[in-house]
Parts: C-alpha cells; sequence; structure tokens
C-alpha cells in the first residue's frame, strides 16, 4: 500500500491533485486468483461457444443457415473428429503455459489512483485550454473580448475562450477557509471519458489491429512458402467444412506462432492491463470459435460486427478460394488493401460441392446396402 498527499498547485492556479491510497486490485473471483482465471478464461469461453454451436450441428437446429451439409462434413473433411479434438486441446495446453509465462511478468495490479488519474487528464484539459486564444488569434478572432461579452450570459464558455480561467469555479479547503480552484464539472466529464473510455478503447484498437497485422502477413506467408504449407499450414486445412472446435486444429508449431504469440505480442504492445488482457484473450478466442462455426446466423452479432465472419473465412477453406480471404480474426482490412480478398459469387461453387457431397454419400449407402444382402 502507497500513499500521495495532497498537490496543491495555487501558484500556477491549478486545481491541486486529489491524494490517494493504492492496494492490490482484489480478485475478480474471490476464490480463483486472476492469475488462473486469465489461463482459464480463453478455454472456458471457447468450448463455452464451441459447445453451443455443436449441439446446433448435431440437432440440426438451423439447417437453413448452414454453410454446408451433413454430407459434407462426412465426405469432404479429411481430419477425424478425434484428430480435430487431440490437437485442439494440445495447443490450449500451450496456450495455458503462454498465458502463466505472461502472467508471471506482469506487474502487481493496483487501484486506488483512478480519481487522481482522472484530475491529472482533468488538468491535461485545463493547460490545453490555454492555447486556445493563441490559436484563435492566427485566425483573427480575438477571444479576450468575447469572453467578457459573454462573461454573464455563458460563463463557462466565457472561461474557455479566456484560456481555462475560471475563477468562479472554486471550493473552500479544509480548516484553513482558503478557496482554492477545482475542475469544472464539464472537463471531469472529458477526463473521465479519456481515462475510461477512450485510452482502453484505443489499446483495444491497438491489439485487434497488432493481432490481425501479425497473423494476416503469418497466415499468407504459409501459403506462399510450399515448406510451410506443407510441413505446418496444411493440417488446418484438412478440414474444407470448418466447424466450431476445430477452430484452433492446427499444427502445434502453427498454433503457437499465429494464435498464441500473436495474441500475446498483441498484449504486449498495446500496454494493457492483465484484465484488460484476459478479456481481449477472450474475444479473440470466441471470434475464432464463431469465424469457424460453419453458420451463417442472422443473430449472432459476431457476424455483423465485421466482414470477417464465418461465410468469409469459409471461402478461405475450399479448393477455389484457399488463396484469397486471408485476413482474421477480426477485420479484412489487409485483404482488401493487398488484393487478396474474393470477389465473385460463390453460390454455385458451393452447391456443387453439395451435390457432389452428397452424391458420394447416396452411393456409399447403396454400397453397404448391396453387402448387407
Amino acid at each position: 500500500m502507497a500513499t500521495n498527499g495532497t498537490n496543491v498547485t495555487s501558484a500556477t492556479g491549478l486545481p491541486p491533485l486529489p491524494a490517494y491510497t493504492v492496494y492490490e486490485a482484489p480478485d475478480l473471483i474471490s476464490w480463483l486468483p486472476d492469475f488462473y482465471l486469465a489461463i482459464i478464461a480463453p478455454t472456458a469461453a471457447y468450448w463455452v461457444v464451441s459447445i453451443f454451436f455443436h449441439i446446433i450441428d448435431t440437432l440440426d437446429l438451423f439447417p437453413q443457415y448452414r454453410l454446408h451439409t451433413p454430407a459434407e462434413i462426412a465426405q469432404r473433411n479429411k481430419a477425424s473428429r478425434y484428430e480435430v479434438l487431440r490437437d485442439v486441446i494440445f495447443q490450449q495446453v500451450i496456450q495455458g503455459v503462454m498465458g502463466g509465462v505472461l502472467g508471471a511478468t506482469d506487474p502487481p495490479q493496483y487501484i486506488g489512483m483512478e480519481e487522481y488519474d482522472v484530475a491529472v487528464w482533468a488538468t491535461r484539459v485545463r493547460l490545453a485550454q490555454r492555447a486556445l486564444p493563441a490559436l484563435l488569434s492566427v485566425l483573427g478572432i480575438n477571444a479576450a473580448t468575447i469572453s467578457k461579452n459573454m462573461a454573464v450570459s455563458h460563463p463557462l464558455l466565457a472561461a474557455v475562450l479566456a484560456g481555462g480561467h475560471y475563477p468562479f469555479v472554486t471550493e473552500f479547503a479544509g480548516s484553513s477557509g482558503m478557496a482554492v480552484p477545482v475542475f469544472a464539472a464539464w472537463e471531469l466529464l472529458v477526463a473521465k471519458a479519456i481515462y475510461y473510455a477512450i485510452i482502453p478503447a484505443f489499446q483495444f484498437f491497438m491489439a485487434v489491429t497488432i493481432l490481425d497485422t501479425w497473423q494476416y502477413f503469418l497466415h499468407r506467408l504459409m501459403h506462399q512458402n510450399k515448406w510451410l504449407y506443407a510441413t505446418f499450414h496444411s493440417r488446418h486445412h484438412r478440414l474444407y467444412v470448418p466447424y466450431a472446435y476445430g477452430a484452433l486444429y492446427n499444427h502445434p508449431v502453427e498454433g503457437f506462432l499465429l494464435d498464441t504469440a500473436g495474441a500475446g505480442l498483441a498484449y504486449k504492445l498495446a500496454l494493457m492491463t492483465p484484465r484488460q488482457g484476459m478479456l481481449f484473450w477472450v474475444m479473440s478466442s470466441v471470434k475464432t470459435v464463431d469465424d469457424h462455426c460453419g453458420y451463417a446466423l442472422p443473430w449472432d452479432p459476431l457476424q455483423h460486427i465485421t466482414s470477417n465472419n464465418a461465410a468469409y473465412h469459409d471461402i478461405h477453406h475450399q479448393s477455389w478460394g484457399i488463396k484469397t480471404n486471408f485476413a482474421q480474426p477480426f477485420f479484412t482490412f489487409w485483404d482488401r488493401l493487398l488484393g487478396t480478398m474474393w470477389h465473385g459469387d460463390t453460390s454455385l461453387k458451393y452447391e456443387r460441392s453439395r451435390t457432389r457431397a452428397q452424391e458420394i454419400l447416396d452411393a456409399e449407402a447403396k454400397k453397404t446396402s448391396a453387402k448387407a444382402q
């Protein structure tokens, strides 16, 4: 635990920063340390969503939204369900170990400085206002004159135009009875928006961009280099008809480089807190499962937030689309920028695949029936 006294900045005319006491943040779940929760949560999310789609698939609840028929799953995939399950679990063990390493290198997470940090941002907002008169003067606008004319009718706006001068926004400090400046309500509102929303949103945006960039170029390289494809990436493409829990069906080396290392790098470079990282990894796991679910569900929000969804990624798993749609797991901007996005109608290609798989299944059924007789 650490404390900091009030920092009175009367000499600069700025409001004083509040005192604070920091202490280690309690665990999100009282009986489960955050260290272990960060390891377990992505895997748990993966299987919760996978089981949901597996139930839909097994019971054939929404056949109208299938990207592929059951006949295609039975005929076209080159890996058994057991092989997929085995490799996915092995990769998740690797992810868990990596998560433990990242967690061990993270400093303890402290709380208690929130009001102080918000006040720091409010101070920056106040200081930014001091530059406003000079900026307006460049445009030929006399901010001081306008401020005086608005002082009665719009005092807050007048204070902004005066360079952040708020003589009427004060409070009495403790037993001394001295009036000290305080932040205007709008300054604190802006500071809180920056601290609680804009900065975390920017961190997530950076993490997503870094992960998408990492995966796009490494994924594309594994298709361009024959040795990399044959040795590592071809295993994932044994699933011509992807399904939810097969999302992480990869060669262990590819799984570590493409998914585990990429997500860890994004977390570190985006300067996320451990809890932000936990949420980011859960989001990435859920999105990866959803992209391989084999359904174009109209009520699935993840399939509408971006155009990188199950239908988009499924094209990449087809023999005719394997050199396109490399982007994953969140956005498609690299495919758009570098010309690797699939263009054109796919309905006839999918229909031929469905028809061919059904014909093979019917022929095998006839052979089995003939042998039985």
